[in-house]
């Protein structure tokens, strides 16, 4: 079945509907001006009306030559670019990892360097003993130290919903309502960004119990944490890649405590009394 006359629009890259008298259509499919062309597979979905996201799904037209030159012509650019920017990223990838190499093999070569400064020469085997029990004595006081402190983090994820109350409890509902109304301000003032407030905020374990918020319309993305814990942020490593915004100084100072210097916090200086 043919669904319909097309043309294609090189520029957009898409099939698009094309209204016409039907005595002109048949005449033109009698004198093969038109003929039945595939769409391409990249191409089949196409917008029918002028509302955003109706789109329809075509795979075959009454279409003129040209119009089937310029699918194949688009097509084929298409899938150069995409060979193009693939041969970039694999390209890419691997200058990164001989860097990670080069700089692996340079630490290495540091750490023996050092190493060999620091410790002696051994002279017999009583010396070379020593030196084997030293190195035993230091890898057990290693692996106790990271034994305790995953002792300390299993700890405290037992107790991370107890934790996470005490640190909401002083944030009433208004001071809620004030501090989700100044991240959409600044969201939009700096960056014209519309943030979506939920009706019933949820903390996020993830988020080191903070509450995610997420911009509005089709892409709707994570924008920021509020209030992540401070104490729990340890049990949430990936937060360190997000944008988190408190009310003021003292919750900033809280937070960049147990931060590296790399993370993103905003402070939007509000009053604990308002």
């Amino acid at each position: 079945m043919v669904d319909g006359l097309g043309g294609f629009d090189a520029a957009a890259g898409t099939w698009e509907f094309k209204s016409q008298d039907l005595g002109r259509f048949v005449r033109w499919v009698l004198s093969g001006s038109v003929t039945p062309v595939a769409s391409l597979p990249h191409y089949t979905s196409v917008q029918r009306g002028s509302g955003l996201g109706h789109y329809v799904q075509r795979h075959l037209w009454w279409t003129s030559a040209q119009s089937e030159r310029a699918q194949n012509e688009h097509d084929r650019r298409r899938q150069e670019q995409a060979e193009r920017a693939d041969r970039a990223g694999k390209e890419a990838a691997d200058r990164r990892a001989a860097r990670q190499q080069q700089e692996h093999q340079r630490r290495q070569q540091l750490q023996r360097r050092r190493q060999s400064q620091l410790m002696p020469a051994p002279e017999d085997e009583e010396t070379r003993r020593a030196q084997a029990q030293e190195q035993r004595r230091v890898e057990q006081a290693w692996r106790r130290q990271r034994e305790q402190e995953a002792a300390k983090l299993q700890e405290l994820a037992g107790r991370a919903v107890e934790v996470a109350r005490a640190w909401w409890q002083d944030v009433q509902p208004r001071q809620l309502a004030e501090l989700f109304a100044a991240v959409a301000e600044r969201a939009w003032h700096d960056e014209e960004v519309r943030v979506e407030i939920p009706e019933r905020p949820q903390v996020s374990e993830s988020f080191a119990y903070g509450i995610p918020l997420f911009t509005t319309g089709r892409l709707r993305a994570l924008y920021g944490i509020v209030r992540p814990c401070p104490e729990l942020v340890c049990l949430s490593p990936q937060l360190e890649f997000q944008h988190m915004v408190v009310r003021d100084e003292q919750e900033a100072r809280q937070l960049a405590g147990v931060m590296s210097p790399r993370a993103r916090i905003t402070n939007l200086c509000l009053s604990r009394d308002a």
